[in-house]
């Protein structure tokens, strides 16, 4: 499937694995979709210098194709951390939650790519503005930190690629399979990032009891706490139960804030306290019932788009617009 995204960085398949803490935060995922033909992705967030170092010379070892490190910019050492991605020549930086002026013109100048993860109209038109290669529109469907104002991915895509028809747009929040890529780049978007559904494959580094939750999940069985704190999207559990409570009952804000940080995603992640850590997933978790190989799932997810496009093909209708020639130039 060739895209102005698998041209631009040297990807076979227009699908990104989204970078997620503790679940990619090792080499085995992303070093498995990079061979299967997708975008890879080790996550930085919650991982010490060392290790991060290590992780990132495993991935390298693991891989001759393009993958990608995500750096939270507000995580402690992340200057440190965005000093590894240099001196170690990772091929593609995705940065999250801060602003690109401040790393993008050192990445540029070490010929490393760089992607900015954003959450609206108005930010995806400045990281675009200070020079980034692409940028990921995260909706509100997606798990872990969705837009506070909850707009959509559909939506939210189809926005973004109005406002900058000229950039490389990579989809994310709500995708599980095939059709749901197809229908993305049926928007604009010239790739799509899948997060909770890699969550749920055997090389995620999170705790069997997570993965568990992700897989009983139906789609209306996540929670967003935390509104004002920074919104989690995350699977119902006692811990969102209780935030929720609060919430409702009109604690204020110093009360739910305490509150919020009794909780965490590695109590859940790590230490498998799916009662009271944060569960973080999207929506998608409730279109997910089975825990693959993460290069079968690719592989799998390849094949779902050219049935989605087969079965847009039988409808009897002279797509004029453009829609059908886009897809069939897409896949």
């Amino acid at each position: 499937m060739n895209t102005r995204f698998t041209h631009h960085f040297g990807v076979a398949q227009p699908i990104v694995q989204a970078g997620m803490s503790w679940a990619s935060s090792n080499a085995a995922l992303p070093a498995a979709v990079s061979n299967a033909g997708g975008l890879g992705v080790l996550a930085a967030g919650p991982m010490f210098i060392d290790d991060f170092r290590q992780a990132l010379r495993a991935l390298k070892q693991a891989t001759d194709r393009p993958f990608a490190v995500n750096v939270p910019l507000y995580r402690p050492q992340a200057d440190e951390i965005l000093d590894i991605v240099v001196q170690e020549g990772a091929p593609i930086l995705i940065a999250s939650q801060g602003g690109p002026r401040k790393y993008i013109e050192r990445f540029k100048s070490a010929g490393i790519k760089c992607i900015h993860v954003v959450a609206s109209e108005q930010h995806a038109l400045k990281a675009l503005e200070a020079g980034v290669d692409a940028i990921i529109a995260v909706g509100g469907e997606a798990g872990g930190h969705p837009p506070p104002d909850q707009v959509s991915t559909l939506v939210l895509v189809r926005a973004i690629a109005r406002a900058a028809p000229g950039a490389i747009l990579i989809a994310g929040g709500g995708v599980a399979d095939g059709a749901g890529i197809v229908a993305m780049l049926a928007l604009g978007a010239d790739a799509v990032q899948l997060g909770t559904r890699y969550m749920a494959t055997r090389e995620a580094g999170v705790h069997a009891a997570y993965k568990e939750k992700v897989l009983a999940a139906g789609i209306a069985d996540t929670r967003l706490v935390g509104r004002e704190l920074g919104p989690i999207r995350m699977i119902a559990n006692d811990f969102s139960a209780r935030y929720l409570e609060s919430e409702a009952g009109g604690d204020d804000l110093a009360a739910r804030r305490a509150l919020f940080a009794q909780s965490s995603l590695k109590l859940a992640a790590l230490d498998g306290d799916v009662d009271n850590g944060k569960i973080e997933a999207g929506q998608s978790a409730g279109l997910i019932d089975d825990l693959p190989g993460a290069g079968e799932l690719t592989a799998r997810l390849i094949a779902e788009c050219g049935s989605a496009l087969s079965r847009l093909s039988e409808f009897d209708i002279a797509l004029e617009s453009g829609l059908k020639r886009r897809l069939q130039g897409v896949l």
